[in-house]
C-alpha cells in the first residue's frame, strides 16, 4: 500500500523540496499550501495540495478532512513545515505582532497535530516531524519573535514525544540552520507592517545592521545548503525503523546543539552577540 504523508509550506524552499523528494521516493504527498494559487500550481504538477492555512482553523480542518477522504482515513506522517520570520528587536514587538506568528509558527500547527493524532492512533502507528530551527537551540540577536515560537515547538514536541512513547506514534525535530529558501524576503511584509524601527531606540542598530541584511541580500550565508539536505533527514524520519527524535542538518546547527550542551550561558551569549 502507497504510504502517504501531508507536508505543509510548500510553496517554496523546505516545503516544496521535500514535497518533490518524497514523491521520488514513492510516496504519496499531499502538498499544502496557504494560498490557493499556490494549491492550483502545485495540483498542476501532479500533487494533491489541499488549502491549509495555519491562522485559519476551518481550513486546517477541512484540508486535513481532504487528505482523509482520499486515502480512506490513512496518513502516515505529517510534516509540519509551513513558518514565517519576524525579525526585530524584541522591545520593538507589539504583542499583537507576536500572536501574529504564533498563530502560523506555533498555534496552527499544535492545531493539526492534534487533529492527526487520533487517525495516527486508531491505524495503530504514524510519523510526526516537526522543522525546527536552529533557533530553537540558541537565541540570535533580531530574532526573537521566531525564536520564541521554535523554544516553544522544542518544548511540546518533547513532551509529545514522552506521552506518544509506546503508541506507535514517532516524533520527531528537523533542525536545518542556513537552507536556501525564500524566509528573508517572506519576512519583509512582516516586519513593515509591526516593527516601527525609525522611532526605535536601537535605529542605528537597524540601519547598521539588520536592514542591510533584510533588504541586500549578499548571497547564500556561510554554510548555507540546498533544501535537499532537510529532505534527506525527513527520509530517515519517516522511514526509519527507530527515527532519531532530533535531526541536524547544516554546520550551524551541530555548533548550536554543542553551544547549548556544553558552554555556559554567558560563554554562549559572548559568541552570539558578535553575530
Amino acid at each position: 500500500m502507497q504510504k502517504t504523508i501531508l507536508i505543509t509550506g510548500c510553496s517554496s524552499g523546505i516545503g516544496y523540496d521535500a514535497a518533490l523528494g518524497m514523491r521520488e521516493q514513492g510516496w504519496r504527498v499531499f502538498a499544502s499550501c496557504r494560498k490557493q494559487a499556490d494549491c492550483d500550481r502545485l495540483r498542476e504538477e501532479g500533487f494533491d495540495s489541499p488549502l491549509i492555512d495555519y491562522t485559519d482553523a476551518a481550513s486546517i480542518a477541512s484540508g486535513l478532512q481532504e487528505v482523509l477522504d482520499a486515502t480512506g482515513g490513512r496518513l502516515d506522517v505529517l510534516f509540519n513545515n509551513g513558518a514565517h520570520g519576524f525579525p526585530g528587536a524584541v522591545e520593538d514587538i507589539p504583542t499583537d505582532g507576536l500572536r501574529h506568528i504564533f498563530e502560523t509558527n506555533f498555534f496552527g500547527w499544535h492545531e493539526l497535530t492534534r487533529r492527526v493524532i487520533p487517525v495516527m492512533r486508531d491505524q495503530g502507528r504514524g510519523r510526526i516531524i516537526q522543522c525546527s530551527s536552529i533557533l530553537g537551540l540558541v537565541a540570535f540577536p533580531w530574532r526573537g519573535a521566531y525564536v520564541a515560537t521554535k523554544y516553544a515547538l522544542e518544548g511540546l514536541t518533547d513532551t509529545l514525544r514522552l506521552e506518544l512513547h509506546g503508541s506507535g506514534i514517532e516524533v520527531s525535530l528537523i533542525e536545518p540552520g542556513p537552507i536556501t529558501s525564500k524566509l528573508r524576503e517572506k519576512a519583509i511584509p512582516i516586519f513593515e507592517r509591526y516593527i516601527d524601527w525609525e522611532n526605535s531606540a536601537l535605529r542605528e542598530k537597524y540601519e547598521s545592521s539588520l536592514l542591510k541584511r533584510l533588504y541586500h541580500s549578499s548571497g547564500p550565508d556561510t554554510f548555507e545548503l540546498p533544501a535537499s539536505y532537510v529532505t534527506k533527514r525527513l527520509v530517515h524520519a519517516a522511514t526509519a525503523a527507530r527515527p532519531r527524535p532530533r535531526y541536524y542538518v547544516t554546520t550551524p546547527t551541530y555548533i548550536g546543539g554543542f553551544l547549548r550542551r556544553i558552554l555556559s550561558t554567558r560563554a554562549t551569549d559572548r559568541i552570539l552577540t558578535r553575530l
